[in-house]
């Protein structure tokens, strides 16, 4: 079945899905449209992946897209734990290796380093940004609105920087323990390393893969509210090429999903 909704807010076009199932499915096959195609013009494809429990679905799919050339593709990913190693059980460069590095095995992988310096590793994360231009961009949408660990309060959408350290709230750490990832919230880091709401954006392509219930309150802000940090999401509504997913549950506070023509 295809997206029962569809619609545009200034510029993000949003499609609806009946489950979190399909959703997936239609995002991986846009997510696989445009590293083939990135690949066939420049011979390489440079794409960013958020981690997190609401992506598992959607790169689970894309894995096992056939047809896409990942000895081609170059992969990065948007945040990591300051003081959290490569080997942490919640560690995001962990969760892209497992679930992205190891099964298709790219032509690079560039991950963020939690244990290094972390304005080191901010300037050294912005350089491998600036040589390699994103052709796509796959983020979620957190509790609080965030895009990867740009929270309201930090975020900035004229940031003259790539990639910042980061504050964390306690509304993003609450959903680290919620989720199982910690213990108990003093066990969840305070600081991260980021990749910015502008250097987001910047990619060629974003999709945006949101499903779950849990996240209808702040696609309701996004795409109902003003576009302003306090919402970092709502970031999304003016980026130039980026298509927001959402399934049932995701999108049930909105006022009026139009159905598809």
């Amino acid at each position: 079945m295809g997206a029962t909704a569809e619609f545009t807010v200034d510029d993000l076009v949003v499609r609806v899905f009946p489950s979190p199932a399909e959703l997936a499915r239609a995002a991986a096959g846009q997510a696989a449209a445009t590293l083939i195609r990135a690949v066939a013009e420049h011979g390489v494809a440079h794409a960013m992946f958020a981690t997190g429990n609401s992506q598992l679905a959607f790169v689970e799919q894309l894995v096992g897209t056939e047809g896409v050339p990942w000895g081609d593709v170059v992969l990065f990913h948007m945040d990591e734990y300051v003081g959290v190693g490569p080997d942490h059980p919640a560690g995001f460069a962990r969760w892209i290796r497992e679930r992205l590095v190891g099964p298709t095995g790219p032509r690079a992988a560039h991950l963020l380093d939690g244990l290094a310096d972390p304005d080191a590793e901010c300037a050294r994360y912005a350089r491998l940004l600036d040589e390699h231009p994103l052709d796509l961009c796959c983020l979620g949408i957190g509790e609080n609105g965030h895009l990867a660990f740009n929270d309201p309060g930090v975020a900035r959408f004229d940031d003259p920087r790539d990639v910042k350290v980061v504050e964390l709230d306690d509304a993003w750490r609450r959903q680290q323990v919620g989720e199982g990832h910690f213990p108990t919230i003093d066990d969840v880091p305070a600081r991260a390393v980021t990749v910015t709401v502008p250097a987001l954006l910047r990619a060629a392509v974003v999709v945006a893969v949101v499903p779950e219930a849990r996240k209808a309150a702040p696609v309701r802000r996004a795409l109902e509210g003003p576009v302003s940090p306090d919402c970092p999401a709502s970031a999304l509504r003016r980026a130039p090429d980026a298509t927001l997913y959402l399934d049932a549950g995701s999108s049930a506070l909105l006022a009026r999903p139009r159905a598809t023509p």
